[in-house]
């Protein structure tokens, strides 16, 4: 079982499978199955009330499909897949953030945005040939 947010994801709802992984581990990884995919059916499972499940509906597909195979161990890519399940669907179940207020520059601030144009503006005048 795995806690998301306050919500339990029962063992009915992740499918695992196994397989040899490649990478490093030797002799080892030819013979263990240290690869680990995880299968997640958002749409199908009843962990999340329905306002959220098609909050994260929206930001993720359907089936979500993790897999882990950094370790060498089979409980540790287990627990990385897990990890990766938890930060992806809290990461999607946040609400969006606040709509921006578009606000206008000040008078204040458009006049001092005028006279720094004109004092470079007069600057770079300057550099230029004297004229007689």
């Amino acid at each position: 079982m795995i806690v998301v947010g306050g919500h339990a994801i029962g063992d009915a709802d992740l499918a695992w499978r196994f397989s040899r992984s490649s990478g490093p581990g030797g002799q080892h990884v030819n013979t263990a199955d240290t690869r680990v995919q995880l299968t997640f059916d958002l749409a199908g499972s009843d962990a999340f009330p329905e306002h959220l499940k098609q909050r994260m509906l929206t930001r993720l597909d359907d089936q979500i499909v993790i897999v882990a195979s950094e370790y060498r161990s089979q409980l540790r890519n287990r627990r990385a897949a897990e990890e990766r399940l938890v930060t992806m669907l809290e990461k999607a179940m946040k609400p969006p953030p606040p709509r921006r207020v578009p606000t206008k520059p000040s008078r204040g601030a458009k006049q001092r945005r005028i006279t720094q144009k004109k004092q470079r503006s007069e600057t770079k005048r300057l550099r230029g040939r004297p004229t007689d």
